[in-house]
C-alpha cells in the first residue's frame, strides 16, 4: 500500500512539473544513474553498471534532442553534451570510474548551473 502512495506521489510530481522542474529532475536522474554505475563498477558487475549508464546516455540524448538551435547558446550546450556522451560511452566499454566519474561531475555541474538559472528566475518573477 505505501509503495503504491509513493508511486502515485511520485507520478504526480512529475506529471505537474514545469518544463524547468523536469530539467532538474533529468540531470538529477542522470546523476543517480551514474552513481548507481560507479557502485555496480566497485563490485565488478558490469552488467547493472552498463545498464545504468546507457540510462545517463539516453538522458544526455535527450538534453541534446531538445535543444533550440535558434538561441546560439545551445552550439555550447550541445558540445558539452557531445562530450558527456562520448566520455558515458568510453567509461562503459573500459569499465573506466575515472571516465563515468568526470562525465558525472560536468552533469553536477550543468545540474548546479540550472538550479542558480531557475533561482534567478524565481526571483526576476518576483519583482
Amino acid at each position: 500500500m505505501a509503495m503504491n502512495a509513493a508511486a502515485a506521489y511520485k507520478d504526480s510530481k512529475i506529471l505537474t512539473a514545469s518544463p524547468a522542474e523536469l530539467t532538474l529532475m533529468l540531470y538529477e536522474g542522470a546523476i543517480k544513474f551514474g552513481n548507481i554505475a560507479l557502485m555496480a563498477m566497485e563490485k565488478n558487475d558490469n552488467h547493472k553498471a552498463n545498464t545504468n549508464i546507457v540510462k545517463v546516455e539516453r538522458i544526455i540524448s535527450e538534453f541534446r534532442a531538445t535543444l533550440d538551435f535558434k538561441y546560439p547558446v545551445a552550439k555550447d550546450f550541445d558540445a558539452v553534451y557531445d562530450y558527456i556522451y562520448r566520455r558515458l560511452i568510453e567509461a562503459n566499454i573500459k569499465k573506466d570510474r575515472s571516465v563515468l566519474e568526470e562525465a558525472i561531475d560536468y552533469i553536477r555541474e550543468m545540474r548546479d548551473a540550472w538550479k542558480d538559472v531557475m533561482k534567478l528566475s524565481k526571483q526576476a518573477n518576483k519583482m
